[in-house]
């Protein structure tokens, strides 16, 4: 059975889709199946991030309520093979309960390697939804003092779950910016503000957001694609090192 990972934040508007639209990619670059779940129900934003909208007719909450079997509902991303995505539904009231996901997701699980599950933002009923599931979790944040301090609520959250390998993920991280800021010394006090071991930062990309929105693949160029493959290189295991944040 597939690894199954939820990605979260304490706080909204910190790129928690892209992050987990950008791991998903590639951890299928490098040859493994990825399922990807939306579930931001009222709110999904993966579709259009995988390119897959236009197509899209069923979702969860099809699935659930016995409308539609998940291969119909499990789309394969256009522009990565092995990439495939259960989007959420559209009405925040169809949000599945814990009880549900955690029939449905091991379930699911069985066909691939990889797992994760995009919750929306906070500690609402979305994330017990999403939590109910998971073995490990991703914690997604800005280097910014609040965004942290909800990230740390988060990590306590997730551990009150069982989940006891979280893991944080700097976002949008811009060297200059955190020198001029001041708000940390070093990426030491951000890891200690949010109090969950490090494990990627990705670097501000401008042209991101864009890429995202228009359903394309960023460039494999690009530092923030070079970030991503390096966190699901960690992801599996590998020792393989951070990159250097004065770079970003």
């Amino acid at each position: 059975m597939g690894v199954i990972t939820v990605v979260t934040s304490g706080k909204g508007g910190v790129g928690k889709s892209t992050v987990a639209a950008g791991v998903g990619a590639a951890l299928a670059r490098r040859r493994r199946r990825v399922l990807l779940i939306d579930g931001d129900a009222g709110l999904s934003c993966l579709d259009l991030m995988l390119g897959v909208a236009e197509e899209k007719v069923f979702d969860i909450a099809d699935v659930i309520c016995g409308a539609a079997a998940p291969a119909q509902a499990i789309y394969q991303c256009p522009w990565q093979e092995g990439l495939f995505l259960l989007p959420a539904p559209a009405q925040v009231e169809d949000i599945a309960s814990p009880e549900v996901m955690r029939h449905l997701v091991p379930a699911l699980a069985r066909y691939y390697d990889h797992v994760l599950v995009d919750c929306p933002a906070g500690l609402g009923r979305g994330f017990e939804s999403a939590a109910a599931t998971a073995s490990r979790a991703l914690v997604v944040s800005t280097p910014d003092p609040v965004c942290l301090r909800n990230s740390s609520k988060a990590g306590l959250a997730l551990a009150q779950h069982g989940i006891a390998q979280t893991r944080l993920v700097v976002n949008r991280f811009s060297y200059a910016s955190f020198q001029k800021t001041g708000a940390f010394g070093d990426l030491d006090e951000v890891i200690d503000a949010a109090g969950i071991q490090l494990i990627a930062v990705i670097p501000e990309e401008l042209k991101l957001a864009s890429y995202a929105f228009r359903g394309t693949p960023l460039s494999v160029r690009c530092p923030a694609t070079e970030a991503f493959g390096r966190l699901a290189a960690r992801l599996e295991g590998d020792q393989v090192p951070l990159m250097a944040i004065s770079r970003f």
